[in-house]
């Protein structure tokens, strides 16, 4: 009988090669993307810190109404607030951690909206 890997399992070794190599600075922190069945998370992070800087997600207040749980439309959103709440804060340049997730569907779609708003990465 083969030995089957959780998704969660699997998603959680492709994350720890991720970040191996994705180190958020003050100068350019790192922004990370976690989705659930229902919901979409995006944060900003200064690893050297440990410290979360800006956050946005399908729940905040700004876009709850808005959006219909956790599809493309929503990460799009998600992908806006994210960036023009870092903006406000001065960060312009982060490093994009997908979070293990396949750079596709909804991350791809957050990662677009956060470029065309005004993030560099």
């Amino acid at each position: 009988m083969l030995n089957k890997e959780s998704r969660e399992v699997s998603r959680g070794r492709r994350h720890a090669r991720v970040r191996k190599k994705v180190f958020g600075t003050q100068e350019r922190p790192r922004l990370n993307v976690f989705k659930s069945l229902k919901h979409l998370y995006a944060q900003i992070i200064n690893d050297e810190n440990g410290t979360t800087l800006v956050a946005a997600s399908t729940q905040d207040p700004a876009i709850r109404d808005s959006v219909t749980g956790c599809n493309i439309e929503s990460a799009k959103k998600v992908g806006e607030l994210i960036a023009k709440k870092a903006i406000e804060k001065g960060i312009k340049q982060v490093a994009f951690d997908r979070g293990g997730y396949m750079y596709h569907g909804r991350i791809k779609a957050l990662a677009d909206a956060a470029r065309e708003a005004g993030l560099e990465f």
